[in-house]
């Protein structure tokens, strides 16, 4: 049985995406937006914000960036750690519980997370070294 974390990043799919030109904001900045992958039978959709928070329909999770790792929570106190590959608006994740790859590509800008929806608490065993975001 797959940990929270890496079925909430499962559910976003697999799907090729084009290379396009790196962008020059910071790294931590970088991921936000709206990311979309195309699963066999269906479209799916994180929304990633710059005040730390992912969602994917009404899951939130705390994102982080360490050089090239991505670490998220969902509030558990658990953090998955997953090796990370930014290019432009394409965006590759690998490792930590997942079973394989999976391929994100960013379609548009972040939406203003709405106040009734909760960011999951930071942790005690969180990583705090420059370039993180939350």
């Amino acid at each position: 049985m797959l940990r929270r974390s890496a079925a909430f990043l499962l559910l976003l799919g697999l799907g090729p995406a084009p290379r396009l030109a790196a962008q020059t904001a910071p790294r931590h900045a970088r991921l936000e937006g709206k990311w979309q992958a195309k699963g066999e039978d269906e479209v799916r959709n994180i929304m990633v914000r710059s005040d730390s928070s992912a969602q994917f329909g009404d899951q939130v999770a705390r994102w982080r960036v360490v050089g090239d790792s991505l670490w998220i929570t969902l509030g558990d106190g658990v953090w998955q750690v997953y090796g990370m590959k930014l290019e432009g608006d394409k965006l590759k994740l690998a490792g930590g519980d997942l079973e394989k790859p999976v391929t994100l590509r960013r379609v548009g800008p972040a939406t203003v997370r709405a106040d009734s929806v909760a960011i999951p608490p930071p942790s005690r065993l969180a990583p705090s070294a420059p370039g993180t975001d939350g």
